[in-house]
């Protein structure tokens, strides 16, 4: 068994079974976790030993005697209507006062803001008041019947991923660990400060987990101590009067509340977003870069190497943002939740490696008596592992307390065999790029910046609306295409990529995926669409190129050859419902389609539209030719292994490239086949529980039978 590429966590008393599980695993890293410090005796136990630094909490400290400098976010009330002239709101009504208490040390008059939401006009700070002691903001001279908000800015008071880990380890007494902005002059020293004396106090470490910098994505809680709002993207708890002085300088223009607040959806990833916000983003992430390298720069002084995580405090650091390359961070750490969140972490640029943590976490909410961790942790494994086929990571490892985990034979012989095979994937891919048949890009309003997070809430948490549009984004992660992602403002200012084969837009109407009113600027449309009829590939899903305007409510209706009724066009008969009788998409249909949540009232413009599936009145796969290109429309597509073909399929004819699929392909639709020309093998891999035969083509087309037990992978050597 080869070892390395491995980091497991351990805890209080048990390193004897730690090194254990090293041994057992192959693992040359050893990490601490969350309310866990390494002891020093651990240093020379492993190659590898990482410890936890948290550069914006865990120094109460300095909090308690600097609490002006606390880490602020902005928050709205909910929405009250006015029953007469005056109306009284109780500003945290539904939050938690444990973690964030209203900002009354700076000009409230200045930096909170009431609004009219029936006419969407700021109210004048002359005709409201807010009172301390009773926590109300009274509005005079109110119009009744008109709804009210307001937008107030509070200090972040409680860590919130440090209360989720002592809600959910009952932590008791344990104190709450209050954040620190390193905007502000003093906290900025401070941090640097606190940086050498950490590294001196420290010498059992050679790898700093950055977990993460300055400031955490949107998570606020509610007066139950539940999530209340949660957005992995949120930028809204990175505010304070210090950071929007300073936009106000850089970019010229002042931020409003809201610019953050926006409604109350907070700049939601779903939301097309704002010049503001972008801009704000931007100007984050300047600051967040120049001042975490002066952090990875004391590091790299130290003789230590720097790691961030993908997660917690990340704001600022978004690794396929145009300064992160600057900060000059050694690795990449992230939590894998399937193939698309495994892309996300092995795909970032200008770092030496990354690293994958896996599921499940080692914590009691899992590995209780009665429970099998192993069963996620398979899934979790499988799902992973068609991405690592494509893109792998440069090491695995897992979080939590492995006194858990130990008393879990089973799942720590599971794991051991994944190490294993880890390792096997790892050394067979050697750095190469497997063979990509097409060029496929993800079209939506954030392109580069959030590659592989595309209708991403919670990280890779299930959501009922998002399911039928992140499936084609696990799907891609394994494919033998390669993937780019794209955004309106490329296409507005560039063109589409000479390179590309197919665009791929997927969302809901009106949101930043399908792309809301970029839809309505015409240099992108008319672009794209002469793109299509020039010999380009459109694969639309859900409701692509959607907004109501000129006749049509999907503005590449003529291209995709279907267009959404909305009722406005009922009196105009629509003839054209019969389907074909089979269609190259289709052809390896072995069960019932799944279009996740689906679309209704999508119908046919043309009897020259291909329409491949219609059911219950409704159009739900189509093709059509458009000039010398071509379009798809698929109502969603969630993720499952038929719909993975689909979408396969879907590109290749989208891209007239039908003959060129069966290349380095499995025609059975549970396997799949990655191709490495530059180190001459080629790997054959079963992604089911089940044993699998399938018909294996290579890349000239010629085919061989093979029969792979459950989950086996076979690595042959070209000829």
């Amino acid at each position: 068994m080869n070892k390395g590429r491995v980091t497991i966590p351990t805890d209080d008393n048990f390193i004897k079974e730690t090194l254990e599980i090293a041994e057992k695993w192959g693992a040359d890293g050893i990490r601490d976790c969350d309310g866990f410090k390494l002891p020093r005796e651990i240093k020379g136990l492993a190659e590898r030993i990482y410890s936890t630094y948290f550069v914006a909490r865990g120094d109460n400290e300095w909090a308690e005697a600097n609490r002006e400098e606390l880490q602020q976010t902005y928050l709205m009330t909910k929405h009250h209507v006015a029953v007469e002239n005056k109306l009284t709101i109780k500003i945290m009504d539904g939050y938690f006062a444990e973690q964030v208490e209203p900002d009354t040390y700076h000009d409230i008059k200045t930096w909170w803001e009431v609004i009219d939401r029936t006419t969407n006009e700021v109210v004048p700070t002359e005709n409201w008041t807010y009172s301390e002691e009773s926590g109300e903001v009274t509005i005079n001279n109110v119009s009744k019947w008109h709804e009210y908000t307001v937008s107030f800015l509070a200090y972040c008071i409680w860590d919130p991923t440090q209360m989720y880990n002592h809600i959910t380890n009952n932590w008791g007494d344990k104190p709450h660990e209050m954040p620190f902005d390193a905007r502000k002059p003093k906290t900025n020293k401070h941090i640097i400060e606190a940086m050498y004396n950490w590294l001196d106090e420290h010498p059992e470490s050679n790898v700093v987990r950055f977990t993460t910098f300055f400031y955490h994505f949107t998570l606020v809680f509610n007066d139950l101590a539940k999530e209340k709002f949660v957005d992995w993207f949120g930028y809204s708890s990175s505010v304070s009067p210090e950071a929007l002085d300073e936009f106000e300088k850089v970019k010229g223009y002042r931020l409003r509340p809201e610019d953050i607040i926006d409604q109350g959806y907070y700049n939601s990833p779903f939301r097309v977003p704002s010049k503001a916000f972008l801009d704000y983003i931007d100007f984050q992430q300047q600051f967040v870069a120049e001042n975490v390298k002066k952090l990875v720069d004391v590091v790299h002084e130290a003789g230590r190497e720097a790691m961030m995580f993908l997660g917690d405090n990340w704001i600022g650091t978004e690794p396929y943002g145009k300064y992160f390359e600057s900060i000059g961070l050694d690795g990449v750490v992230g939590s894998v939740g399937g193939g698309a969140t495994l892309r996300m972490i092995s795909d970032i640029p200008g770092v030496k490696y990354t690293e994958g943590r896996f599921l499940p976490y080692f914590f009691p909410d899992t590995f209780y008596e009665g429970n099998d961790p192993t069963i996620e942790a398979r899934d979790n494994w499988i799902t992973a592992r068609r991405a690592i086929m494509r893109k792998p990571v440069d090491r695995i490892g897992y979080g939590g307390y492995l006194s858990l985990a130990y008393k879990f034979p089973k799942f720590v012989e599971y794991i051991e065999s994944v190490c294993d095979e880890f390792r096997e994937i790892y050394d067979n891919i050697d750095n190469s790029k497997p063979y990509c048949g097409l060029k496929v890009g993800v079209l939506n309003c954030f392109g580069k910046l959030r590659s592989w997070q595309t209708h991403m809430v919670a990280h890779a948490l299930w959501y009922k609306q998002i399911y039928t549009y992140l499936g084609i984004i696990e799907s891609l992660s394994g494919m033998s295409l390669d993937v780019e992602f794209i955004s309106f403002d490329d296409i507005k200012q560039n063109g589409v990529p000479s390179d590309i084969d197919v665009i791929i837009n997927a969302g809901d109407a009106g949101t930043s995926f399908s792309g809301g009113e970029k839809w309505l600027d015409k240099e992108i449309v008319t672009t794209l669409r002469g793109w299509i009829y020039n010999g380009g590939g459109f694969v639309g899903v859900g409701e692509p190129s959607a907004v109501l305007e000129g006749g049509h409510f999907f503005q590449l209706a003529e291209a995709l050859g279907v267009d959404k009724e909305l009722g406005f066009s009922l009196s105009t008969d629509k003839y054209f419902k019969t389907p074909v009788e089979k269609h190259f998409i289709t052809e390896d249909v072995v069960e019932p389609f799944d279009f996740g949540e689906s679309q209704k009232n999508v119908y046919s413009k043309s009897k020259d539209t291909e329409i491949i599936c219609y059911e219950n009145g409704d159009l739900l796969m189509s093709a059509n030719r458009y000039g010398k290109g071509r379009a798809v429309y698929i109502a969603g597509l969630p993720y499952s292994i038929q719909n993975t073909r689909i979408l396969m399929r879907s590109c290749f004819y989208a891209a007239g490239k039908e003959d060129e699929m069966k290349k380095w392909y499995a025609d059975n639709l549970n396997c799949e086949v990655s191709a490495y020309l530059e180190t001459k093998k080629y790997a054959v891999v079963n992604n089911s529980n089940e044993e699998q035969t399938t018909l294996v083509y290579d890349g000239n087309g010629n085919s061989v039978q093979m029969t792979l037990d459950p989950c086996e992978i076979k690595w042959i050597n070209m000829v």
